[in-house]
């Protein structure tokens, strides 16, 4: 069961909505299959996009998903295990699922979600807490980073493809969530902020890089590779929102293809951290989604599920290009392609 998470250790990447297009891409193509998405990120956008979007209620319909009697959120789920943090308790996975499409037409029929929670920044220090607690016998940090592994182990033969959408940080939440999957999509912009993040990633990840090595101890993957687990494998690095100004001789190219470079050399001096043999087969470049992305993400809507012309957008009249509309699509369908 392959498993993704969508990650960088920098915001404003696009990470969310390229996640949110990913899912519906590849649940549309794969209809026979079930796909879990899971949104461990206190933002929770990428809730609020299968909910219907800001301009259908998704806001709405979240903030009462948080408000069930067992709160149906990944929040809800670690407010479950913080009295019990060592050993799961009795529970029903299905409190924490939601059916997108009872919510939002536009969304596939065989995703189901397990919606953010604005909780996580609140748990975050007690869970960090927990996992560094000293019980002789007990490695309590493994075990608190398995929360969600276990509650996937509840869920074990009901789903075919998972996909994780994380926060930018690298919190106790998050590496709850990157412990759980095999696979990480790494979005960059064409700045050298992303350049630096992708480097950050690396070294929180896999350990690479380290200022000093009195920090090797503390590594998440020391500290995964201690108890004898294998650590997610890079699958794809999405050179996203792509300006049709982009050339080969702009100031943005030059960044995107020492981002390139950098990767090559790590491919050559650490190959086992990746999924590809060659950059060319774990690189894609997806165009900037503009107005197109607006009006999808403000109804959570598909691209290849969206009407082009002219569009209301929150009282404001919008035109979608269907050139341009058809080009995004094809992008998304050259990166499912590849998962």
């Amino acid at each position: 069961m392959p498993t993704y998470a969508y990650w960088n250790n920098k915001g404003g990447t696009g990470k969310t909505s390229l996640c949110f297009q990913s899912i519906c891409f590849y649940a549309n193509a794969h209809p026979e299959e079930r796909v879990l998405a899971i949104d461990v990120c206190p933002q929770a956008n990428l809730s609020e996009l299968f909910l219907g979007g800001l301009a259908n209620g998704g806001s709405d319909r979240l903030l009462a998903r948080q408000g069930e009697t067992i709160r149906a959120t990944i929040g809800g789920y670690f407010q479950l295990r913080l009295p019990s943090p060592y050993s799961a308790p009795n529970f029903n996975p299905d409190d924490f699922l939601t059916h997108p499409v009872e919510y939002n037409e536009h969304v596939p029929e065989n995703v189901d979600l397990i919606c953010g929670d604005p909780l996580l920044e609140l748990q975050s220090n007690a869970i960090s807490t927990l996992a560094n607690t000293q019980i002789p016998g007990t490695d309590a940090w493994v075990t608190v980073v398995d929360w969600l592994r276990d509650l996937l182990g509840r869920l074990e033969g009901r789903y075919d493809t998972i996909f994780v959408d994380c926060n930018p940080s690298f919190s106790i939440y998050t590496q709850i969530a990157l412990s759980a999957v095999d696979r990480l999509v790494l979005p960059v912009m064409a700045d050298d902020s992303s350049r630096r993040a992708i480097q950050n990633a690396f070294s929180l990840v896999y350990g690479l890089k380290l200022p000093s090595d009195i920090y090797l101890a503390y590594a998440f993957a020391t500290r995964l590779q201690k108890v004898g687990r294998v650590l997610p494998k890079v699958h794809l690095i999405a050179k996203n929102r792509l300006t049709q100004y982009i050339t080969d001789a702009s100031a943005y190219s030059a960044v995107l293809e020492t981002i390139e470079l950098d990767v090559r050399k790590l491919l050559a001096s650490n190959p086992e951290i990746f999924a590809f043999d060659e950059v060319e087969d774990g690189v894609i470049s997806i165009r900037d989604f503009q107005t197109t992305g607006v009006v999808a993400f403000s109804h959570g809507c598909p691209l290849y599920a969206l009407k082009s012309g002219k569009r209301n957008v929150l009282g404001r009249r919008v035109t979608v290009k269907e050139d341009y509309r058809l080009n995004m699509v094809a992008a998304m369908n050259d990166l499912v392609d590849k998962l």
